[in-house]
């Protein structure tokens, strides 16, 4: 456990070290983009935040996949479907546009918004082994995934 947060502490000051370099203004060539470790795996939740498990049945996942020379992000915020649009770009930028979802009542309803809000507002992230880590513009952990085997 103690080693899983310092992982975490590890790789958010790596981050934050790197948060002062110019935003890139271009997308990566698409050979690049598709040859990222984020494409083709499927991603289960890990961690809201820094430490925060997630307690519900139905455990949040999103995979990327290729359409029509496009990235595309699908899976489930751990009640309902999403899928949007996902940009990956030079200096493991991260960012999802035009996250949709179906509109199912749940119990975990409010959880399931926490993971939509943490995929919209994800900015970089960082892969170590099987974890990948999203961080927001501010360099703040919002949340961890492990590849699902």
């Amino acid at each position: 456990m103690h080693k899983g947060w310092l992982t975490g502490i590890l790789l958010a000051g790596l981050l934050a070290g790197c948060s002062s370099a110019p935003t890139p203004t271009h997308d990566q060539s698409s050979a690049t983009t598709t040859a990222s470790p984020v494409v083709g795996p499927r991603w289960n939740l890990l961690l809201l935040g820094t430490s925060e498990r997630w307690t519900h049945p139905d455990t949040p996942y999103f995979e990327v996949e290729r359409q029509g020379g496009q990235l595309r992000l699908v899976g489930s915020n751990g009640c309902n479907r999403i899928s949007g649009a996902l940009r990956l770009e030079s200096g493991n930028r991260f960012s999802v546009e035009d996250l949709a979802s179906t509109r199912m009542a749940c119990a975990n309803g409010n959880d399931a918004q926490r993971v939509e809000a943490m995929l919209n507002g994800a900015y970089r992230y960082l892969i170590d082994h099987d974890r990948l880590v999203l961080f927001g513009r501010d360099s703040r952990v919002l949340g961890g995934f492990r590849r699902a085997d």
